[in-house]
């Protein structure tokens, strides 16, 4: 692609967001003390290779040993990193059909993503499909609004995680769709969906206040938005209908964001929601600078693979 699209569209979000405030400040490099980069991707759908230079929408684009080199790098600049996924890391290449998801969890586990949610494709063999592949992944699967007590995954899956980092405590949960009317029944069986508000509301309380987490992360895949009108949750209306999240790395509507959408919590405070795609065609990357009495601010954008 042309050098300047690509400046463009891999230096957006050239902006200092202040989190908890109302403004945002031009940008000049942070003089924090402290750092935090968040990568993510979602909705890989089993996309192992790159696109080839022919392909009609995403010529050249993708694939994991590309990604793997950006994430190595961006790790070595900044060692306070947390790589992420947003579910549906099954279904749309061969590699799913004849793997059954080995692959995805034996690659992602050597990108060493630190956790991921599950999206609706993740039961596209059955929830019997998604446990056999536990053992390749190496990483913590996190959902908190799925009732697994009465599956086979029951243990397998926590709500939430803290990870530490520079002296922080970030925590993470996750939320999944429902699964009524897009998954059959005999595939998540007796998998309970619990309301999504409810439960992001009472993870960030949690995180916020019995973990004492400075930074909040919600791993979704509940869609970007539907529309006013629209019955269904997405990661919007989680936005604006609970406090103390920072970030939501959505997923399930590959929703291409160039940068993260800002928006006014409950308490009319900044936080982010970020989406990027889908396939692997774009890696996301968030950082968090924190002052010395934990204030917070940040950057983002979606970089092309």
């Amino acid at each position: 692609m042309k050098r300047r699209d690509f400046i463009q569209q891999t230096t957006a979000a050239t902006s200092l967001l202040t989190l908890g405030g109302l403004g945002l400040q031009a940008f000049s490099k942070p003089n924090h003390s402290k750092q935090i980069t968040i990568l993510h991707t979602n909705d890989v759908h089993s996309h192992i290779d790159a696109f080839g230079p022919d392909d009609g929408k995403n010529p050249n684009k993708g694939g994991v040993a590309r990604r793997a080199t950006l994430i190595d790098n961006i790790k070595k600049e900044n060692p306070n990193t947390l790589l992420l996924d947003a579910g549906d890391i099954f279904q749309g290449t061969p590699y799913f059909n004849y793997y059954g998801g080995e692959l995805e969890f034996k690659l992602m586990s050597k990108l060493k993503y630190d956790a991921a949610t599950i999206g609706n494709h993740d039961f596209d063999n059955g929830i019997d499909g998604l446990y056999a592949q536990l053992p390749y992944a190496k990483f913590d699967f996190l959902s908190a609004n799925y009732d697994f007590s009465n599956t086979i995954m029951d243990t397998h899956v926590k709500p939430y995680k803290v990870f530490n980092k520079a002296g922080l405590k970030i925590g993470v949960f996750g939320l999944g769709i429902e699964l009524n009317g897009l998954v059959l029944k005999s595939a998540y069986k007796e998998t309970r969906y619990l309301d999504p508000i409810e439960i992001a509301q009472d993870m960030s309380r949690t995180l916020k206040e019995n973990e004492q987490c400075d930074l909040i992360i919600c791993l979704s895949h509940l869609g970007y938005y539907y529309g006013d009108d629209s019955k269904k949750v997405s990661d919007l209306v989680i936005a604006k209908n609970t406090k103390d999240i920072d970030l939501i790395i959505g997923g399930h509507t590959h929703t291409f964001l160039p940068k993260p959408t800002i928006v006014k919590n409950v308490n009319g405070n900044n936080m982010l929601v970020n989406q990027v795609g889908c396939y692997g065609i774009n890696l996301g990357r968030i950082d968090f600078y924190f002052d010395n009495d934990k204030n917070k601010t940040a950057t983002g954008k979606s970089i092309i693979v």
